[in-house]
């Protein structure tokens, strides 16, 4: 899983359809409408996303987040892996910000959280998603939390779709090399 901050932003100025021999014309000064934060989950091998955009990036967000994903998209696994980044947010102690204890260790109990290493965006494959949907997607202006949801929603009912698998070629021999420094000297 990862997340990323969005700028809403509409035009200053109406922009100039295309014509004939003429490409659209739109102008470089907009107006910022604030930003919100979007929600990326993969399950690489299933070729399955979830993409959700939150006004705010909180631990009470992410933790709503998991329990969506825990509770909706999973309700029946036994253990959800998640690999992420290391940040604030992202951690069983969240959990317990936004339920109930009871609550949140059932839901902790059905984790099992891995994060990636400081600098290894990389290896995560949601943040590769996250540029993938930043390119397909959201290459335009858009100025409101409800249209952002619905460019969100229409990416991700056509990604799943196609089922499109992650395909990792970055085995551990590889990792053993790359990431040398964080195995210890023997």
């Amino acid at each position: 899983m990862d997340e990323k901050p969005y700028q809403l932003l509409a035009h200053a100025r109406d922009p100039i359809p295309a014509g004939p021999g003429r490409d659209r014309r739109e102008d470089s000064e907009y107006v910022r409408h604030g930003t919100c934060s979007i929600f990326c989950w993969v399950e690489p091998l299933a070729g399955w996303r979830r993409v959700d955009a939150q006004p705010r990036r909180t631990k009470v967000d992410w933790a709503r987040q998991v329990k969506e994903l825990l509770c909706v998209d999973y309700p029946d696994a036994e253990t959800v892996v998640l690999v992420m980044d290391n940040l604030n947010t992202h951690g069983i102690g969240s959990l317990y910000e936004a339920f109930e204890p009871a609550e949140a260790f059932a839901l902790a109990q059905r984790l099992e959280i891995h994060h990636t290493p400081k600098h290894g965006s990389w290896l995560n494959i949601a943040e590769i998603e996250l540029s993938v949907l930043t390119r397909q997607c959201l290459d335009r202006r858009i100025e409101d939390l409800e249209t952002l949801g619905a460019e969100l929603a229409a990416w991700q009912r056509q990604t799943n779709a196609d089922q499109r698998q992650v395909q990792w070629h970055f085995t551990t021999d590889d990792a053993r090399i790359k990431l040398r420094h964080l195995y210890p000297n023997t």
